[in-house]
């Protein structure tokens, strides 16, 4: 007997109705379960077709299983493993080779881009480059505002006149990294005082392993203008009061460290941290590196620019130094009406060694980047099951600029060698090596060894990384 269908009901006035028959088979493939003992599978036809190799065998458990659709789901586990060995197959044919002896060798056999060849090309263009004497008005027109531009400041919030409410704790961050990761995490933390109502003791700034600089906020930036300008929206004070600080055993060692995760809402501060900062009275983060997440409310972002644009600014005597420098610079570049270009490289010997990129020095350049890793990031590169592919990097994009390819890059685009450039920048790799080809496609360039003299210079090699290197460092992913 069967059921109401789900179409609908026979027609309660129609005469005898036979019993429909039952619906078709399904036209998957089935097995041939006749004699003969060989494999084969009949289609929804009765076709019967042998299966006479194990191609054939194998291609029919696979249509079996797409057919199936949910088959599907158990082929693509093995499809993505599948490309990913030929893909790795694929790059390590060209990787081996450059860590080897013979990277000559390898040159001829690389995918193009996974090989540094950036000398030969410019080689190939220097006669085209240096008929190129003008520079296309670009001195003139970059300058210039476009029109309906206007600078509009981020920053919008009002100054109150009212006391800030009763503070909920005290916010201590270590800021880490290089320069500007330290700023970055020092607007990042002024946001978190105000979502959180705390009062922010002055940032301290962790010793670098890689700059090994031990400057304090002091030494870099104004602190005094920095709580003076943040004033009607976050309280910051120089360091813990004593009462607070007995709590813990006058150790700030003592008061709890909350390991947050990068990039996180400010939801999750209000629930995780709020609670332990009004229970504990002072809580710890560190590290404080990109500890905050981009998207925030409009009120918390404001904070951000506040404390960039409106609290951060230079100590005085490095402000001082700063303006000698700049004022010489627009002398040097009088025939262009005090215009230049300020180029910040980033070809430290630190980025080269962390990027993992192979260039142009051949054993000795591998020696010097193994040593810079281990000495700076002692057995993150040695792990095992750690595998380095420079070439495959390099096809990435992923490989810091010498000056040579900024040089051209700067030359397409159409400055020419009378245009003066500012070279911001901390040591580079094997200046005299990779500098010279920059200088010989700009001679009027400029560094702070050129504009300032030894003895301004020295008060900033000993303990500030700001004149010596202004870099960060690096926080590219590993290069495995």
């Amino acid at each position: 007997m069967h059921g109401y269908s789900r179409l609908g009901r026979p027609n309660s006035g129609t005469a005898s109705i036979s019993p429909s028959p039952s619906p078709p088979s399904s036209p998957r493939f089935r097995r041939h379960k006749g004699g003969g003992g060989g494999g084969g599978f009949r289609g929804g036809g009765g076709v019967e077709v042998k299966l006479q190799s194990f191609a054939e065998r194998w291609l029919y458990v696979v249509m079996s299983a797409v057919y199936r659709r949910r088959g599907v789901l158990l082929f693509a586990p093995l499809l993505y493993v599948s490309a990913m060995l030929l893909y790795m197959g694929t790059m390590g044919t060209f990787d081996v080779g450059l860590s080897s002896k013979n990277i000559g060798h390898s040159a001829k056999s690389a995918p193009l881009g996974s090989l540094y060849r950036s000398p030969q090309v410019l080689q190939h263009l220097w006669p085209y480059i240096e008929a190129q004497n003008r520079s296309n008005d670009l001195m003139t027109n970059v300058w210039n505002m476009k029109s309906r531009q206007s600078w509009k400041p981020c920053n919008n919030l009002q100054n109150s006149q009212a006391e800030l409410p009763k503070s909920n704790g005290f916010l201590i961050i270590e800021a880490n990294g290089g320069l500007n990761q330290q700023r970055l995490s020092i607007c990042d933390a002024v946001a978190v005082a105000g979502l959180l109502n705390a009062t922010l003791v002055i940032p301290i700034f962790h010793l670098n392993s890689v700059w090994r600089d031990s400057s304090k906020f002091g030494d870099i930036f104004d602190e005094e203008f920095f709580i003076y300008a943040l004033r009607h929206h976050v309280n910051v004070v120089r360091e813990l009061p004593e009462d607070i600080l007995e709590r813990f055993d006058n150790n700030i060692s003592n008061i709890v460290n909350l390991r947050v995760k990068g990039w996180s809402s400010p939801t999750y501060y209000l629930q995780k941290v709020l609670p332990k900062l009004m229970e504990l009275g002072a809580v710890r983060i560190a590290p404080f590196s990109n500890r905050l997440a981009h998207d925030v409310p409009s009120e918390i972002q404001g904070l951000r620019c506040l404390s960039n644009f409106g609290a951060l600014r230079f100590s005085e005597p490095i402000r001082t130094l700063a303006a000698k420098m700049v004022d010489k610079m627009i002398r040097n570049t009088s025939s262009s009406g005090g215009k230049y270009i300020s180029v910040h490289l980033r070809f430290e010997e630190d980025m080269v060694a962390f990027s993992c990129c192979v260039y142009d020095g051949g054993e000795e350049e591998q020696r010097e980047m193994d040593i810079a890793r281990e000495r700076s990031w002692r057995g993150k590169f040695r792990k095992k099951n750690r595998i380095i592919r420079p070439g495959a990097i390099r096809m990435d994009g992923k490989c810091p600029l010498t000056p040579l390819e900024v040089g051209m890059m700067l030359r397409g685009m159409g400055f020419d060698n009378n245009t003066s450039v500012y070279v911001a920048a901390g040591k580079i790799y094997k200046t005299e090596k990779y500098m010279a080809p920059l200088k010989q496609m700009f001679p009027r360039l400029e560094t702070k060894d050129t504009l300032a003299s030894p003895e301004e210079l020295a008060p900033f090699m000993v303990s500030s990384s700001l004149i010596v290197s202004n870099d960060s460092t690096p926080s590219m992913e590993s290069c495995s």
